[in-house]
């Protein structure tokens, strides 16, 4: 704030009228003027020079600044590809669970296949096995004379009658 006039702040410099007056008298008696416009062409030149490369690096810094926010936004559609992908394996992590439990279940009926051929078998020889103690026995049996043991049938005692009940007793 110069001159008790509020003005905005520029971060360049901050000039006034007042110096920009006390400059030109300077340069004009120092440089002359003959030349003086001449100078001011050069100087204006110079002056746009700078804008432009200003210009130029505060759009180089804002695009800079604009990737820097996308690779976080990069980073952040990454990181969240990579838990929905982890989601989506958690999820089917069961069902590859099931399936193989399906082809080991299948791979074991092959095996079931072979252990019926074998019960059966087992049956067959259970069964073989059942007749030829059928047939010992029944030769044992034929071999044997059977004797039957007659138990004889004794007849109970008859019951005693009971002693009369005089009539004493009675009243």
């Amino acid at each position: 704030m110069r001159g008790g006039t509020e003005s905005a702040w520029y971060p360049m410099f901050d000039i006034g009228w007042s110096e920009l007056v006390v400059i030109g008298v300077v340069a004009l008696v120092v440089i002359g003027p003959k030349e003086l416009p001449g100078v001011i062409r050069a100087v204006g030149r110079g002056v746009a020079r700078l804008r432009t490369m200003a210009g130029e690096f505060r759009t180089q810094f804002d695009d800079a600044m604009r990737e820097a926010e996308l690779h976080e936004v990069k980073k952040t559609f990454t990181d969240m590809g990579e838990a929905a992908t982890s989601a989506a394996s958690a999820v089917t992590n069961p069902v590859g669970t099931v399936l193989n439990e399906v082809k080991t279940a299948a791979e074991s009926a092959t095996g079931l296949t072979e252990a019926s051929q074998t019960v059966q078998a087992i049956e067959a020889d259970a069964r073989a096995l059942e007749a030829e103690i059928q047939q010992t026995t029944q030769v044992q049996t034929t071999a044997a004379p059977t004797t039957e043991v007659q138990t004889p049938h004794v007849t109970p005692p008859a019951a005693s009658p009971a002693p009369p009940v005089s009539e004493s007793v009675k009243s």
